[in-house]
């Protein structure tokens, strides 16, 4: 595909997005149609669409209607490009530019370039304070990609190492100990030595950071309660020696977790709500709550512009739901571990606030945050004991 070419699909799959569909669901569905498109294509189509994304309200001029083409237009002038070269209207590419197209004003509303929904703004704001301003124009950009290093496996040095033998170039990220920053070649990973042997996974350098501040110890007995693809209970088991159980509400997120656990040689026991409720209490009950996403809109950035009040309302419902279910999970001298990808003070401080108001005999004896500005994901963590 020529440069224009790959424009012109980024508009019309931008236009299918408009419409509400996922950007994921889009995009994969093109790729399945479209054989013709090489690997360096579908990632190129993939950067411009999430580029927009992520930047939806800044890179569209004050009066414009919003489509695929005034979208990509904005982008492009953003980022310096020839319009004239890409929309000559010759073979696959957009057509010609036209006089309104011509006269989009790149130079947008400051209340515009910080590119989030007007109501979400004001929570942001009250949350992060004085950080807020860096931080939103951090969510502008693309995230990096993390990898985190088993330890039962191997070493970072020698992680480091292995890779690059495949073509990945990795620095030390300092947030934990097991995580590393792919600086080249991130696609790379999925068919390197180091992924297939398992002694690497994809994961955000915050969340690997969060885990290395549970209280784990060899021996414990751990439920991932909100297991989802269970990246997490990897984690967890990639530092200690225990028993390790996974749970969710939706099992069929946890569809891959066996051959995750096998490659990572790990056993993990994969537990429903019946079978939970004939187990004595845990040691630690891990709680990676559904939240707004909003640490991690870098990655999906679609989900920010689909969000909303009443999606706000009904996850702080089901949050509070599992911490109060996670009580009864966990045994008498044991932790819950509350963690969200949200950067919302009512999804945080606030969700640990109502918890102890409804559970006098609980307490939270810390709570860590990671920012957007320290280059991962937005993240929470709060650990709860009894008193």
């Amino acid at each position: 595909m020529t440069p224009a070419a790959r424009v012109q699909t980024a508009i019309e799959l931008l236009d299918q997005i408009l419409e509400g569909t996922p950007a994921e669901k889009v995009l994969t569905g093109w790729a399945r149609k479209s054989r013709f498109a090489g690997s360096k294509d579908r990632a190129a189509v993939r950067d411009h669409v999430f580029d927009v994304l992520r930047r939806r309200r800044s890179v569209l001029a004050a009066d414009t209607v919003e489509t695929g083409r005034s979208l990509m237009i904005g982008l492009l002038a953003q980022d310096g490009a020839d319009l004239e070269d890409l929309f000559s209207g010759q073979g696959y590419g957009p057509s010609v530019l036209s006089v309104e197209d011509r006269a989009m004003d790149e130079v947008m509303q400051s209340e515009r370039a910080l590119d989030l929904p007007d109501w979400v703004q004001p929570l942001l704001q009250a949350s992060l304070g004085d950080a807020f301003l860096e931080n939103a124009k951090a969510l502008r950009k693309r995230a990096p990609v993390f990898l985190r290093v088993n330890l039962q496996k191997t070493t970072r040095e020698a992680a480091i190492d292995l890779l690059r033998t495949d073509g990945v170039e990795t620095v030390v990220c300092p947030l934990a100990d097991t995580a590393l920053e792919v600086i080249e070649g991130p696609r790379k990973v999925p068919n390197s030595q180091a992924f297939k042997e398992g002694y690497i996974e994809v994961q955000d350098a915050s969340s690997q950071a969060a885990i290395a501040q549970l209280p784990l110890r060899d021996g414990m007995r751990v439920l991932d309660y909100c297991a989802g693809g269970g990246g997490k209970t990897l984690a967890m088991g990639g530092r200690i020696g225990g028993t390790f159980v996974a749970h969710d509400a939706l099992p069929q997120r946890m569809s891959d977790l066996p051959v995750r656990a096998d490659r990572a040689g790990l056993q993990v026991q994969i537990f429903d709500d019946n079978q939970l409720t004939r187990e004595p209490g845990f040691d630690l009950v891990f709680c990676d709550v559904p939240c707004s996403g909003s640490g991690t809109w870098r990655r999906s950035p679609d989900a920010k512009w689909r969000f909303s009040p009443d999606d706000l309302k009904a996850l702080l419902d089901v949050q509070s739901e599992i911490l109060d279910n996670a009580c009864d999970r966990v045994n008498s001298s044991g932790t819950i571990a509350y963690a969200t990808c949200s950067m919302l003070r009512e999804e945080n401080e606030n969700q640990i606030d109502r918890f102890i108001a409804r559970h006098s005999d609980w307490t939270c004896s810390a709570t860590h945050h990671w920012q957007i500005t320290e280059r991962c994901d937005g993240f929470f963590l709060a650990l709860l004991t009894r008193t």
